[in-house]
């Protein structure tokens, strides 16, 4: 096993735990009223952080797949953010029964783009360790 795997495995609890905490405080809107914000915010901002991890498999061992190679720190970051500004702009024209809120925008990439960055921080630096 070499180095740049040995940090992938040794980073991969952590991610894992950032996973579940994140998916953890998600989901607790549903059960759990504090309030406005929190009902209103905190699974946008969740909820394409947690799916970012786990698209981008980031729990787990290190693999070498077309997965792994399809979702790139970058694809990953453009497809969510794609998607839920979709959403959102599909709810400004009402294309479906739903609320339009402009902070939603903000909201989706409030933890998203940190975490992009900070996996985006850790590729550079495998990959300049290959070379």
């Amino acid at each position: 096993m070499d180095k740049n795997q040995n940090l992938h495995d040794r980073l991969a609890p952590f991610w894992a735990i950032g996973f579940i905490v994140l998916m953890g405080t998600g989901l607790a809107t549903i059960w759990i009223d504090l309030g406005s914000f929190w009902k209103g915010y905190v699974l946008d901002i969740t909820g394409p952080a947690w799916n970012y991890i786990l698209f981008r498999a980031l729990y787990r061992s290190e693999v070498d797949n077309r997965w792994t190679h399809f979702f790139t720190p970058k694809t990953t970051f453009c497809i969510f953010v794609t998607v839920c500004y979709g959403i959102e702009i599909m709810q400004y024209f009402k294309l479906y029964h739903s609320t339009f809120d402009p902070w939603d925008f903000p909201a989706y990439v409030a933890l998203l783009f940190p975490i992009f960055l900070l996996d985006s921080f850790l590729e550079r630096r495998k990959r300049a360790k290959e070379t």
